[in-house]
C-alpha cells in the first residue's frame, strides 16, 4: 500500500491533511478557538469575582467568630451540642475555600477563553456546590437559602455540556454510535449488557435509573413484609420513603451503588461479593440515618442495644445505632442474590420498554421522581420546623401545614419520628420553647407519631 506522503505548508512543516490537533494535542481545534460568547463571559467574570471576594470573607467571619467567642462566649447560641454544627460549619468553609479556587480557575478559563479546561473545572465545582447543599440543607434547613446553589449548579450543569463545542460534538457522535450499537446489542439479545465485557451491564443513566426505581419499589415490599412477619406479625405499616408513591429510595440508590461497585465482580467469589454488599450497604445506611437526623431530626431506624447472643453488637455501638451486624451481612445477602439472580431479570424488564419511548419515558419519570424527592424534602423540613416551635409563614410553609400536615406527615410516614434536639440547626431557645420538661414537643398535633 502506498504509503501517505506530507505536503509542506508555509511554515515549512509536513502536513498530513489530519484536521484539528491531531499533530499537536496543544494546537486547539477550530472548534476550540471560537470565541466563548459575551454572556457566558460576563458570568465567568461573576465567578471570577465571587471566587476573590469568597477567600478574605472567609477570614474576615472566621476572625469576627473568634472574636465573639472571646468577648461573650454567652451569647453564640449553637445548639444543644454543639459538637455536630461546629463540625459541620468547619466542613462547610473547607468546601467554601475549595469552590472559591474552582470559581477563580473557571471564571479566568472562561474570560481567557480555554473551553475544555473550564469544562473539566464545571465538574470539580458541580461537586462542591453539590455538598455545600447538603451542607447547608443540614444547617439551615430547607427553604430560600438553597436558591442560589441551585441555580449555580445548574448553570455549571449547562455549561459543564455545552462549553466545550468539540466535547459536544464528541458526546453527539458517541449517542449516534450507541444508537446503533444498541440496535446491533437488540437483535443479539444482548441490549443493556457490557459488550467490551468489563462487567455485566453498562453502567449508564438508563440502565441505572431504572435499577433505582425497580428496587424503590421491591425495597418498599421487603420492608412491609418483615415488618409483618418479623418486627410486629400481622401489622400492616406504610413503610414508604417519599411523599408520593410507594417508593424506598434508600433501597433504590443502594441498589444502584451495589450495581456500580460489584458490576465488575459479577463472577467473582460470593464471599467477597458479600463482603463488598455488607460494607457498601451498612456505610450508606448509616449515612443516611445520619444525615436525616442531622438535618431534620428525623429517626426512621435505631438499632441501639442491640445484642448478639447476649453481647452489645459491636457494629451497632460503632455506627451509634444507625446500621447493625445483622442489617449489614443483611446487605451482603442482598448484594450477592442482587448481582447474581436479581440483576439479569431486571435487565430483562428493563428492555422491555419499548424502543422509541426509551428515553422520552426515562426523562419524565426522572423528573417526576426529582419532584417527588424534592417536596419530600421540603415537607420534612416543615415537619421539624412545626414540631420544633420555629416554622414561619411564608407561603410554602403555609402550603405544606396546610395539605402536609404533623397529622398526615405522621401517618405517611409512620415509622418516623421527628427530634428536633437531635438536629444540628436549633438553638437553644427555640428548643426550649418548642420542648416540654418531659422532652416531648409540645405543639405536636394529635396523631403525630412524634416523640
Amino acid at each position: 500500500m502506498d504509503s501517505v506522503q506530507p505536503r509542506q505548508t508555509d511554515d515549512n512543516l509536513p502536513d498530513y491533511g489530519l484536521p484539528g490537533n491531531d499533530l499537536d494535542p496543544n494546537t486547539p481545534t477550530p472548534d476550540e478557538q471560537r470565541k466563548v460568547p459575551l454572556v457566558i463571559k460576563v458570568y465567568g467574570l461573576l465567578c471570577l469575582i465571587d471566587g476573590i471576594v469568597t477567600l478574605p470573607m472567609v477570614v474576615i467571619f472566621l476572625g469576627m467568630v473568634a472574636w465573639a467567642l472571646d468577648a461573650a462566649p454567652e451569647a453564640i447560641i449553637i445548639g444543644t451540642d454543639p459538637t455536630l454544627p461546629v463540625i459541620i460549619a468547619v466542613l462547610s468553609l473547607l468546601v467554601t475555600v475549595v469552590n472559591a479556587i474552582g470559581l477563580i480557575v473557571f471564571g479566568r478559563s472562561l474570560m481567557k477563553n480555554r473551553r475544555r479546561h473550564a469544562a473539566r473545572w464545571s465538574y470539580l465545582l458541580l461537586g462542591t456546590t453539590f455538598i455545600q447543599l447538603l451542607f447547608n440543607v443540614m444547617l439551615s434547613g430547607v427553604g430560600a437559602n438553597l436558591i442560589p446553589d441551585v441555580i449555580q449548579f445548574f448553570i455549571l450543569l449547562a455549561l459543564s455540556i455545552t462549553i466545550d463545542p468539540s466535547l459536544h460534538e464528541e458526546r453527539a457522535l458517541q449517542r449516534r454510535l450507541r444508537d446503533l450499537s444498541d440496535q446491533e446489542a437488540a437483535e443479539q439479545g444482548m441490549l443493556g449488557r457490557d459488550l467490551e465485557g468489563r462487567g455485566y451491564i453498562q453502567l449508564n443513566f438508563f440502565n441505572l435509573f431504572w435499577v433505582f426505581m425497580v428496587c424503590c419499589v421491591l425495597g418498599l415490599v421487603i420492608e412491609v413484609i418483615y415488618h409483618m412477619v418479623v418486627v410486629d406479625p400481622g401489622v400492616y405499616q406504610d413503610r414508604a420513603g417519599l411523599l408520593f408513591g410507594p417508593f424506598s429510595p434508600i433501597y433504590g440508590v443502594g441498589a444502584a451503588l451495589l450495581t456500580i461497585a460489584l458490576n465488575r465482580f459479577y463472577k467473582a467469589n460470593p464471599i467477597l461479593i458479600f463482603i463488598v454488599s455488607a460494607i457498601i450497604g451498612g456505610v450508606f445506611e448509616a449515612f443516611v440515618s445520619w444525615f436525616m437526623q442531622t438535618a431534620f431530626g428525623a429517626v426512621a431506624w435505631d438499632y441501639t442495644g442491640m445484642t448478639l447472643f447476649g453481647i452489645p453488637d459491636p457494629i451497632a455501638i460503632l455506627f451509634q445505632g444507625r446500621t447493625s451486624t445483622p442489617f449489614m451481612c443483611m446487605w451482603g445477602v442482598l448484594g450477592f442474590v442482587w448481582i447474581k439472580l436479581c440483576l439479569p431479570w431486571l435487565l430483562k424488564l428493563i428492555n422491555m420498554i419499548p424502543w422509541k419511548m426509551r428515553y422520552s419515558l426515562t426523562t419524565i419519570c426522572a423528573v417526576l421522581m426529582l419532584v417527588n424527592a424534592t417536596m419530600t424534602l421540603q415537607a420534612l423540613d416543615c415537619w421539624f420546623e412545626r414540631v420544633s416551635g420555629t416554622a414561619g409563614t411564608t407561603p410554602v410553609e403555609e402550603f405544606y401545614a396546610q395539605h402536609f400536615d404533623n397529622a398526615y406527615m405522621a401517618h405517611r410516614f409512620q415509622s418516623m419520628t421527628i427530634h428536633p434536639e437531635d438536629a444540628s440547626r436549633v438553638d437553644d431557645t427555640a428548643l426550649a420553647d418548642a420542648v416540654s420538661p418531659t422532652g416531648t414537643p409540645s405543639n405536636t398535633s394529635a396523631g403525630s407519631s412524634v416523640a
